[in-house]
């Protein structure tokens, strides 16, 4: 256990905070503080501050939830730290996007606005990955990117191609769903 969260943890209850007002004005600073530890930006830091309470505050039951806050450094450094590891898988698509544009010839440069969607896309698709469970995930890689057939990943996976195929008819739903979307 890192000794943050074993500080966060050993931290006495607090009374709820009553008001989002109040979680704000009692939380901000130190939540920024917290995030800018773990940034190297204090823009950034500053801005998935403020991203915490807006997600906080665009839930359905907002009020009632925020009353209820025990412990709110532990709840916003849950939302917090779930909007950083975002950041970071954002920024690391970003990057190798302009890695691979970078190699193109100059030619097939895209404009900023093609480069946007296709990073929006790109993430989409990371985050549709990152939601499928592990065997469907690595069944649709196989196929989709080494292509390989399902008898040779049912060979690979010790998996019959029955079972492959079926993982593999789940992976292409998502991506229809998202496709669709």
């Amino acid at each position: 256990m890192s000794l943050h969260k074993l500080c966060l943890e050993s931290m006495p209850s607090v009374p709820a905070t009553h008001t989002a007002a109040d979680l704000y004005h009692d939380h901000h600073g130190w939540l920024l503080g917290f995030l800018a530890r773990r940034l190297d930006c204090p823009d950034n830091a500053a801005d998935l501050a403020q991203d915490t309470f807006l997600r906080i505050l665009a839930r359905p039951d907002a009020a009632a939830e925020i009353s209820a806050i025990r412990k709110p450094r532990n709840y916003l450094a849950t939302i917090a730290n779930r909007l950083v590891i975002d950041h970071l898988r954002r920024l690391s698509i970003e990057k190798a996007l302009l890695e691979t544009l970078a190699a193109r010839p100059e030619a097939l440069v895209l404009s900023p606005e093609a480069r946007e969607i296709m990073l929006e896309t790109l993430i989409e698709i990371d985050t549709l990955l990152d939601n499928m469970p592990e065997r469907t995930r690595q069944i649709f890689l196989l196929a989709q990117i080494s292509g390989l057939s399902y008898a040779e990943i049912g060979r690979r996976l010790r998996l019959s191609v029955t079972t492959v195929r079926k993982h593999f008819a789940r992976a292409m739903t998502a991506c229809l769903r998202l496709a669709g979307d």
